[in-house]
């Protein structure tokens, strides 16, 4: 089979949980068209929703806020924050500690890139960082 004979569509609809505690929508993947070295999904999260606390070892990250305004915190404490709003990029190196919450009050949409077939590649949870990020948070 040719590489023109792979070209495939991903329908809106499909979801799956993820390791970091958020629901996707399914987007071009490994899971869904075989990706081999990148990936595409929807992140939605609903007011309150916070990813737990992660990085992805070896890969790199690219966010696009389609919809809203989300905060990510992020560095080897998550003593760092950022206010991403409708059309900002986001660029997060392969291994850097990050966990976005949406604190604005109102749903926000990501899409998400990564440099591997999966999202769900070299997930490394932070469970620690995750209870002190708690009580910064509230």
């Amino acid at each position: 089979m040719s590489d023109a004979d792979r070209l495939q569509i991903v329908k809106p609809g499909r979801t799956y949980a993820g390791k970091q505690g958020i629901t996707y929508g399914a987007g071009a993947s490994k899971e869904t068209v075989g990706a081999e070295k990148i990936c595409m999904n929807v992140m939605p999260m609903p007011p309150g929703a916070r990813a737990k606390a992660h990085y992805h070892k070896g890969i790199e990250t690219i966010a696009y806020m389609l919809e809203g305004s989300c905060a990510v915190y992020y560095g080897d404490d998550l003593e760092r924050r950022l206010e991403v709003e409708t059309g900002d990029h986001v660029f997060c190196p392969a291994d850097v500690p990050h966990a976005p919450a949406n604190e604005s009050g109102k749903p926000c949409t990501w899409l998400v890139v990564h440099s591997s077939g999966s999202d769900q590649d070299g997930i490394v949870l932070l469970p620690e960082l995750d209870q002190k990020l708690a009580q910064r948070v509230g």
